[in-house]
């Protein structure tokens, strides 16, 4: 009796996980059938907009990889840095809330300043759809209007959506 009931035991365990399966496997195609479809939508909002991108195929998971053109303002010294220290202290301050705002509003998705004492301050990557808005954006900042920094901008292509490690 007790051999029969763990064989029936087993049957049921097993047809169980066979149907668990099947349905894993159904809900793993239509999460990808979503994913993929977002990721059209994605591409042609993106489009729309003016931005550029690519479709990357990683060879090694055959996933599909949106890449977009972003703009990497790398901040230079300037030609005038003879500021007082409070002017200098001033500037930082609305400095860093020039790059908040851009934060804020989208057109910026990263900054930071260089940890040596080089001729490359920090950087920025903006998430702006022309070379042109990065420009504009990046010369609005009160250190680069004072001089005290410059800014020279480069197209980065990167993964839409890949979190930095």
């Amino acid at each position: 009796m007790k051999k029969l009931l763990l064989i029936l035991f087993s049957i049921v365990l097993f047809y169980s996980c066979k149907q668990n399966d099947k349905e894993i496997q159904k809900n793993v195609k239509n999460f990808e059938a979503k994913a993929e479809k977002s990721l059209k939508q994605l591409k042609e909002e993106l489009t729309s907009e003016g931005f550029q991108t690519f479709d990357y195929i990683d060879e090694t998971t055959n996933d599909t990889i949106l890449m977009q053109q972003y703009f990497m303002a790398f901040l230079k010294k300037g030609p005038n840095r003879s500021q007082t220290k409070k002017e200098a202290d001033s500037l930082q301050k609305l400095h860093l809330a020039h790059l908040g705002k851009m934060y804020d509003l989208g057109y910026a998705d990263i900054s930071g300043p260089f940890a040596d004492d080089g001729v490359i301050r920090g950087i920025t990557i903006y998430n702006v759809p022309t070379q042109e808005m990065a420009d504009s954006l990046a010369n609005s900042d009160p250190m680069v209007k004072t001089g005290r920094l410059v800014v020279e901008i480069h197209p980065w292509w990167a993964a839409k959506g890949f979190p930095l490690r």
